[in-house]
């Protein structure tokens, strides 16, 4: 069995200041995936020192303290590489992909299409490039791909759907188009396959104390390659573990 975590830390310099350190202990992952580590990569690794039963791989964006992946794992990998191959969406360290035996794990900190949506253009060809970049991938091997994908994919998946399509980012219909192209391409929503009408959230605004009453988006994921899903043994969403805006999701695999 292998045990894959994935969590937005919201900067893991700050997060290593709170219980990230015994919540990884508690959580017990093969391997951990982070977004928006907001560091450097000689940061993340000074950081994380005290990781030392992991291989530590970073990606970090030339603006510093800014976006920014890390994939940590007990096993070491075949082969890791970093970004895309597309410059245009290589400069913000989003996207690291792990090889192993049997798939490759690629996690993802997908763009946010901003406030006032001024993101929203670049974000969908981002979309585009980023299924491209999977399905090329795919074709060696099966692809888990965790991560931020930055958009509620269903009204289930965020708390007030109502008052936010077509107006906030994360849940418009572009970018419900986007998430529908991956899953439409034989990427399955591991979530939703072992929970299909569950109503779990991963992301809270820090706003108006919106995780303590359950205002939230689900924009955290799992997903993986059509042919490897019947290895999925479980899939969840760890709302108790704090620390970020965020909460860490995972999936068991069967090897």
């Amino acid at each position: 069995m292998t045990r894959i975590i994935s969590f937005n830390v919201n900067g893991i310099r700050a997060i290593m200041k709170k219980d990230f350190a015994r919540d990884v202990e508690q959580m017990q992952p093969d391997i951990l995936c982070l977004q928006e580590t907001k560091a450097q990569n000689d940061q993340v690794q000074e950081a994380l020192q005290s990781f030392d039963s992991y291989h530590i791989f970073s990606n970090s964006a030339i603006k510093k303290g800014y976006s920014g992946t890390a994939i940590l794992s007990k096993m070491k990998p075949l082969n890791v590489e970093v970004d895309m191959g597309v410059e245009e969406h290589d400069q913000e360290g989003r996207v690291i992909a792990a090889e192993f035996d049997d798939y490759f794990l690629v996690t993802v900190y997908v763009p946010n299409s901003g406030s006032e949506l001024k993101r929203l253009d670049y974000r969908t060809t981002w979309d585009r490039a980023f299924l491209n970049y999977l399905k090329n991938l795919e074709k060696k091997k099966p692809v888990v791909v965790c991560g931020d994908l930055n958009v509620a994919h269903k009204e289930i998946d965020l708390a007030r759907p109502k008052a936010n399509y077509n107006k906030h980012a994360g849940f418009t219909q572009k970018e419900i188009d986007g998430m529908d192209a991956y899953t439409d391409n034989g990427f399955v929503d591991t979530f939703r396959l072992m929970h299909p009408e569950e109503i779990k959230y991963s992301w809270w605004s820090y706003r108006g104390g919106a995780r303590d009453r359950n205002v939230g988006w689900r924009i955290d994921y799992f997903l993986i390659s059509e042919s490897i899903k019947n290895q999925v043994t479980k899939a969840e969403i760890l709302n108790e573990i704090k620390g970020s805006d965020h909460c860490p999701v995972l999936i068991e695999l069967e090897k």
